[in-house]
């Protein structure tokens, strides 16, 4: 199908939720990604921080069309062996006792909610209701966890919201005190915030939550949706940042690309969940169940995490050298792993056009952020060939 008909397509039968990149995606492999032309991408963007493993990667390939010829929906009315291997693996990874699967990353955080409402009200006997979240955050679209998202922009024409949430600025530990009351069940954090810009919590701020955490007997809820499965350097972003959930959630790149979302609770606030309290049709089945365990699995195998710390670090620095080279044009260079945010001192729309007119697929955030979420399979050759051209781009901005 040709690029124009498949946009008129697009447009005549598709709801206009988004904005669209003009690339339509043909195949994909590893790295790189082909229009249906036959033109060739760096893929910087890795459908945003899902295809953390790249795209059709053999052994995934594999599981998931083995997994296909046997079984691939029962519902979860029956006990189902590959949700039991997958949900094993994944307490294993961490502090955290039980697992409720669904389909994606709301879901996940809806779910975390729910859990966090009926634990206080039915566990502890608390009319305890209020979450706290900060100023940037994203975490998701339903009306909850939109109310729970901490931009004005997407809440728009929605009204009226769901009541129970505060939103703190962060990294003000002050504000994040005196919002802290009677009522206050949760606070849901990003260790990183990917939608926001890249935006990490201040060492003062990460203390404060754990102080209030402990003091004031309230629940921390984790957003891993996008900065889980090895995106920062450790399989999980908490590990590195000082910080205990009681709860977790994930998404994104659990499956490789598969729709997936799980809560990871301690065995305490689990047990406010009952037969019938929660659920879901297609969440935890056969075929995202063995994707997410081969996911797992390579992972670990392969020293990803090691391997995407490091480089991780080298493109901090390499993008920080481009902006040395182009006075005038880099604000900010920060992240970890391979999540990486360059904030531009300007509006960023026409660098990343000319970007992906060289072809690299990269993602614009709040203006002025280009956000990289490449494959933790890339290699330090694609970054350089990156860093190279963004610094053609600068130097003629």
């Amino acid at each position: 199908m040709e690029n124009t008909s498949l946009e008129q397509k697009t447009e005549k039968y598709l709801c206009p939720t988004y904005a669209r990149y003009p690339l339509a995606v043909k195949t994909a492999s590893g790295c790189r990604l082909y229009d249906f032309q036959g033109r060739e991408y760096i893929d910087l963007l890795a459908g945003i921080s899902v295809c953390n493993l790249g795209h059709s990667h053999p052994e995934i390939v594999q599981a998931i069309c083995s997994q296909a010829g046997k079984l691939v929906h029962t519902s979860n009315l029956f006990y189902q062996e590959e949700q039991v291997l997958l949900s094993e693996k994944l307490v294993e990874t961490c502090h955290l006792d039980k697992v409720f699967f669904c389909n994606s990353g709301a879901e996940a955080n809806e779910a975390a909610i729910k859990l966090m409402r009926r634990y206080m009200s039915r566990v502890r006997g608390e009319n305890r209701h209020e979450l706290i979240t900060f100023s940037g955050s994203f975490h998701g679209r339903t009306l909850a966890t939109m109310t729970a998202t901490g931009q004005d922009k997407i809440k728009e024409g929605f009204a009226p919201l769901p009541e129970g949430f505060r939103h703190v600025p962060l990294n003000d530990v002050q504000a994040l005190e005196d919002a802290v009351n009677e009522n206050t069940a949760a606070i849901m954090a990003e260790c990183i915030q990917g939608e926001g810009g890249i935006k990490l919590m201040s060492p003062e701020f990460k203390k404060k939550i754990n102080e209030l955490q402990r003091s004031r007997d309230i629940l921390l809820i984790v957003d891993e949706i996008q900065t889980g499965m090895g995106r920062t350097g450790s399989l999980w972003a908490f590990e590195q940042e000082g910080l205990e959930p009681d709860m977790f959630t994930s998404s994104k790149a659990l499956a490789a690309g598969l729709p997936m979302g799980a809560l990871l609770a301690r065995e305490e606030v689990a047990s406010a969940f009952g037969p019938g309290s929660h659920g879901t049709t297609f969440g935890g089945g056969p075929l995202p169940s063995v994707a997410a365990l081969k996911s797992l699995e390579i992972i670990q195998r392969d020293g990803l995490l090691d391997y995407c710390r490091d480089l991780g670090q080298w493109a901090a620095n390499r993008f920080r050298e481009t902006g040395r080279k182009c006075p005038g044009t880099i604000r900010e260079v920060r992240g970890r792993g391979l999540m990486l945010g360059i904030e531009l001192e300007f509006p960023g729309k026409d660098v990343w056009q000319a970007l992906l007119d060289r072809g690299f697929v990269l993602n614009l955030t709040q203006e002025s952020v280009l956000r990289l979420l490449p494959p933790l399979t890339i290699t330090g050759q694609d970054l350089e060939q990156f860093a190279l051209a963004l610094e053609q781009v600068l130097q003629k901005h």
